[in-house]
């Protein structure tokens, strides 16, 4: 653990041993100073985090040396010592910077109790600062992690959306990180200090979202025990995320269009209208404008939220950011599982490139993730890739069941992709011999090392064992 470190600085030499005694026992690490230049010259060099300062020193005044110091290190806490209670001199003090001041004689117990409020409050302040760092850092657009040019474009709309007060509407496939935007627009916006809440209108029983959305008052039903705040209420000033807003039931899609109409709502069972300052993200993987048309979701309230809509774009649209990502993901859990893996085969990368992902970013962080785990060499190699994407039901029975899109399909890439999966589950099945896998497949072995060629999947001995 770290020690505080305090400088005494008093002209009387008992005063400053008995000071240096006592406060050592209490576990600081103490500097000594008998005047007021050598205070400075101490704070030139070393930081400190809290000065007891007598106000009467030779060389240089306690008055004096509190000013030098609030100039050099502006963070550190000076508490003014006197024997001298004067009400003007510890206005003075106060003015120029000092946390508190006490006078000669003094109670022991009093004196440890003011220094250690002071150092819990300079701590507690410092803890705020990182930890509002770190979410910063965290939730900074440079952590959307992609250079594609449809990234490019997202980072630039983020940009110009995140300091407006409108309401926000973000699609895109399951996956592809709606929440990790919406804590972004909130951190990068002029309501950063304010909460964030997040609600999942899909995992909350419906006889449960009213009550969770605007809270409810004691006996408003038979669990309401006791009167508890709603998200809104929790939120105000701030920004909340509405997750999967497509599965919000009807009578609760009313209810919200109260809120963002009139900016105020009323908790379960209660009378008195509560007023709130809220910005509204929501999110969907589904077609809202359908759901209107098919009345299972209010025009009215989708024209609300749908001020600016944010559309994500899939894994599949952005290949180009798939090493980036995957790179990011390898560091992020070798350092978490304690791996020394720092790197990912041409071989494994090419696999990565040439796969789809129907569950988007989370499904390569997953792929990433598992691998990891399961590797055992310092290189991502494609043997955990391969039994992972085996296990994936790309195919049934008997059958491919393959919607054609209204904007048609590639063909061949298709083709090559199922000719790919095949040749990996083959030698999984095999563990990597060649030849059976050849036999597996109907082929021979010349063909099956053509196709391992054409696809960079010939990572091992070119024989027929391997």
């Amino acid at each position: 653990m770290i020690q505080d470190k305090i400088l005494v600085a008093d002209d009387e030499q008992s005063m400053r041993e008995f000071l240096d005694i006592m406060l050592k026992k209490e576990g600081y690490k103490v500097s000594l100073a008998s005047n007021g230049e050598e205070v400075v010259k101490l704070i030139d060099n070393d930081l400190f985090d809290l000065v007891l300062l007598d106000i009467r020193m030779p060389k240089l005044d306690g008055i004096s040396a509190l000013k030098k110091i609030k100039a050099i290190a502006p963070e550190t806490i000076v508490i003014m010592i006197t024997a001298y209670a004067s009400a003007d001199t510890a206005i003075k003090a106060m003015k120029e910077g000092a946390y508190d001041y006490i006078t000669k004689p003094f109670k022991v117990e009093e004196i440890k109790l003011i220094i250690k409020n002071a150092l819990e409050k300079k701590n507690l302040q410092r803890e705020n600062i990182l930890l509002k760092q770190v979410v910063r850092d965290r939730y900074h657009f440079g952590n959307i992690i992609g250079q594609s040019s449809k990234m490019m474009a997202l980072y630039d709309l983020l940009e110009k959306v995140s300091p407006t007060k409108t309401n926000i509407l973000i699609t895109g496939e399951s996956g592809t990180g709606k929440e990790l935007v919406a804590k972004a627009i909130h951190y990068n916006s002029s309501r950063k200090e304010k909460p964030f809440v997040t609600l999942n209108c899909g995992a909350i029983p419906e006889s449960l979202i009213e009550s969770e959305l605007f809270g409810h008052m004691k006996g408003a039903f038979t669990d309401a025990i006791a009167t508890q705040k709603g998200l809104f209420e929790v939120a105000d000033e701030g920004t909340i995320f509405l997750d999967e807003i497509s599965e919000l039931p009807l009578l609760m899609q009313v209810k919200l269009l109260r809120v963002l109409q009139d900016k105020e709502f009323k908790r379960v069972g209660g009378t008195e209208d509560i007023q709130v300052d809220i910005r509204i993200i929501s999110a969907t993987n589904k077609d809202l404008e359908e759901g209107v048309k098919e009345k299972r979701f209010r025009e009215d309230l989708f024209y609300r939220l749908n001020v600016i809509q944010i559309k994500l774009p899939s894994l599949r649209e952005r290949k180009e950011d798939i090493p980036l990502l995957a790179s990011h993901f390898l560091k992020k859990y070798s350092e978490e599982l304690n791996k020394n893996i720092s790197k990912i085969s041409p071989e494994a990368l090419q696999i990565l490139l040439n796969y789809e992902y129907p569950g988007n970013v989370r499904e390569l962080q997953n792929i990433i993730e598992r691998s990891v785990a399961l590797e055992s060499n310092q290189e991502l190699t494609p043997h955990n890739l391969s039994s992972y994407l085996s296990e994936q039901p790309l195919l049934k029975k008997g059958s491919v069941d393959i919607e054609i899109p209204n904007e048609g399909i590639d063909l061949e890439k298709m083709v090559e992709d199922l000719e790919r999966t095949l040749l990996m589950k083959a030698l999984d099945k095999t563990k990597g011999i060649k030849k059976k896998a050849a036999e597996l497949l109907h082929i021979n072995f010349r063909s099956m090392r053509y196709r391992l060629e054409k696809y960079g999947l010939n990572h091992g001995a070119d024989s027929e064992l391997g």
